[in-house]
């Protein structure tokens, strides 16, 4: 999978934050549905114009900020 194909972004919507697929919902929102207890079904119960594929590209796109992210030893 190539979470570029469904993470988006847009300098006019939410402030630039990656979205998924152009739509308002932002990586950050689903990956803190998934870190509160949400499991998948229930965030596409909740958010029945989000696909399995985009949860999955959300954790991808996290995954590769975490290991692109260069840490500053103070």
């Amino acid at each position: 999978m190539n979470y570029r194909d469904y993470i988006t972004l847009e300098p006019g919507k939410r402030s630039g934050k990656p979205c998924i697929r152009g739509m308002r919902i932002t990586v950050y929102d689903v990956l803190e549905y998934l870190a509160s207890g949400m499991s998948v079904e229930e965030i596409l119960d909740d958010f029945p114009y989000l696909t399995r594929e985009d949860i999955q590209a959300c954790l991808a796109y996290a995954a590769d900020r975490e290991k692109t992210q260069m840490v500053v030893a103070a």
